[in-house]
């Protein structure tokens, strides 16, 4: 944290939140309450062989339409395991549906 004026600091972010204004006004920030509900559980990941793991879409978030000029392309935004949902991905439905139909059921 660096002091940038009288009432003013510059956090350090991680790199997840670059999109997040870095500079703070004091009166904005508050004390932090300990929560045992905001501890994430660790979730183990299975490696392969190679040390490479599997990705694979946990969850539906969203849904929508790309309409080209002779044919409409179904989208699903896809949240993916050990990933944030700032991470989801934008994929073809049909794809999807083939690749991975229990997330579909």
């Amino acid at each position: 944290m660096e002091r940038v004026g009288p009432a003013a600091y510059r956090l350090e972010l991680p790199i997840e939140l670059t999109g997040i204004h870095d500079v703070f006004h004091v009166s904005m920030l508050r004390k932090y309450i300990p929560d045992p509900s905001h501890v994430l559980q660790e979730q183990p990941v299975e490696l392969k062989e190679y040390l490479s793991y599997v990705e694979e879409p946990v969850l539906i978030l969203n849904r929508k339409e790309q309409i080209l000029r002779n044919k409409t392309i179904p989208l699903i935004k896809a949240l993916w395991r050990h990933h944030g949902v700032e991470e989801a991905t934008w994929e073809q439905e049909d794809q999807m549906k083939k690749r991975y139909p229990i997330l579909f059921s």
